[in-house]
C-alpha cells in the first residue's frame, strides 16, 4: 500500500490549518506591533488547547530516520521543565505555609511524570510488537 501526499494532507488537515492560522496571527501581530509577550502567550494557549504542538510533533516524527530522534530530543526537556516548575511552586507554597498541599502536589507531579514515562515505554513496546507481527490484543 503506497501512501501519497494527499493522504498526508487528509490525515493532518486540522493541524495544518491551525499552524497556518498561528503563522498568520504572528505575521499580523508583528505587522501591527503587538507586544511579543502577548503573541507568545496567545500562541502557547492556542497551541496547547488545540493540540497543535502534538500534531506538529506527529508530522515531524514521520520523517524517515531523523524524525523520531528529533521528537525524542524535543520532548525530553518538557519532563524536566514540569519537574522544575513543581519545585519552584513548592518553594513558594512552603513559604506561605501550605506544607500538606506541597506534599500532595509533589506526589501528583511524580505520578504524572511516571505516567508519561510508562506511556512512552508502552507505546514503543506496542509499536515493536506490531512491527514484528506479534499481536498483544
Amino acid at each position: 500500500m503506497k501512501i501519497s501526499f494527499g493522504d498526508f494532507l487528509v490525515a493532518f488537515r486540522k493541524t495544518i490549518v491551525i499552524w497556518v492560522l498561528i503563522i498568520a496571527f504572528v505575521t499580523i501581530g508583528f505587522y501591527f506591533g503587538v507586544p511579543k509577550k502577548i503573541l507568545g502567550g496567545t500562541i502557547i494557549a492556542v497551541g496547547w488547547v488545540t493540540g497543535a504542538f502534538a500534531g506538529l510533533m506527529g508530522m515531524i516524527a514521520l520523517l524517515p530516520l531523523v524524525g523520531p530522534i528529533i521528537v525524542s530530543v524535543l520532548s525530553l526537556p518538557v519532563i524536566w521543565l514540569l519537574n522544575g516548575l513543581g519545585y519552584f511552586v513548592s518553594i513558594i507554597a512552603i513559604k506561605k505555609g501550605y506544607s500538606k498541599e506541597v506534599v500532595n502536589s509533589r506526589v501528583l507531579t511524580v505520578v504524572l511524570l511516571v505516567g508519561i514515562v510508562i506511556g512512552y515505554v508502552l507505546s514503543k513496546l506496542i509499536d515493536y510488537f506490531q512491527e514484528t507481527g506479534f499481536s498483544i490484543l
